[in-house]
């Protein structure tokens, strides 16, 4: 990982934290006092937020270490195990939320107070402008952790949008409409739900070494068939370890070439594919006899 591209990883990511913490204290406190179970519910999805950027975090900080002893392949894969993770907290969050407006909706409480849907609107805001800058910034350094961190900005986003839908039809119902809210936190449970998983099947794939997207292994290949000496490409394979890629390439040459002018065309074909794709950690080139017809 680029140190420029760590620094704006782990920027997002504190800010992230920073914006969390306020949210999560500010939400639960006015949830208490506006007898709003949905906005509880919320603030706890914050605090969960929080605690998903600490992982997004520390997963960053470990991918950027250096290849080691141990670790001969780099670190790369700590990105997808963040992310994994935090695809769970998702999840979890999800059966937590959704189990507290069950419960709230068979036990008859209070009105939820008008003020908490004012409290919920400036959320909603606040949370979908932090999820459209995070989420750009995952697409532009290709992070799938930061990706997954951005999409837990954008539940807390619809769960609060959620409490203010249904906390807006409460107060305007008046009596026998108090628990809209909580229907309201579960319908967003479901969505989070949702997310968590799909998040949590790209982290996996990417920790089972997935196949690369199509247009990077054409691109590898078209690389590749570009050097002289080149009679043709039998396989590409490439996996993903963070932002970085490693390539597995057989390139077929001629097969009375001498094992020197060989030797030079493997390292025509690695140099050639690492100098055009700056996210291609290392290229393994197998040489193979190339046989006309």
């Amino acid at each position: 990982m680029s140190t420029q591209r760590l620094e704006r990883s782990l920027k997002v990511t504190f800010i992230g934290m920073i914006v969390n913490t306020v949210l999560a204290v500010g939400k639960t406190a006015a949830g208490v006092i506006g007898h709003s179970h949905a906005l509880v519910a919320d603030g706890v999805e914050s605090l969960a937020d929080l605690f998903s950027s600490v992982i997004v975090w520390r997963g960053l900080v470990v991918a950027d270490a250096p290849a080691d002893k141990d670790h001969p392949y780099g670190h790369g894969k700590a990105e997808p195990i963040a992310a994994a993770v935090v695809a769970t907290m998702l999840v979890f969050a999800a059966v937590w939320i959704g189990g507290t407006a069950i419960r709230e909706i068979i036990t008859p409480h209070s009105m939820p107070a008008p003020f908490t849907l004012v409290v919920l609107v400036g959320v909603v805001l606040i949370k979908e402008t932090l999820f459209r800058h995070v989420i750009r910034e995952s697409v532009s350094i290709e992070s799938t952790a930061v990706e997954t961190d951005a999409w837990h900005h954008r539940s807390d986003a619809l769960t609060s949008l959620a409490a203010a839908i249904g906390i807006a039809v409460a107060l305007i119902g008046g009596p026998g409409y108090e628990a809209a809210d909580d229907w309201a936190a579960l319908f967003a449970a479901g969505i989070i739900a949702w997310n968590g998983s799909r998040l949590f099947r790209t982290a996996a794939h990417e920790l089972m070494d997935a196949k690369a997207d199509p247009a990077v292994e054409r691109q590898v290949r078209a690389l590749g068939m570009a050097v002289d000496g080149v009679g043709n490409i039998e396989k590409c394979l490439i996996r993903k370890a963070g932002h970085n890629l490693f390539v597995d390439i057989h390139v077929q040459v001629d097969p009375q070439m001498t094992v020197v002018r060989a030797h030079d065309i493997a390292h025509k074909v690695k140099d050639g594919i690492k100098a055009a794709m700056p996210q291609v950690r290392d290229v393994l080139v197998h040489i193979e006899p190339h046989r006309r017809g």
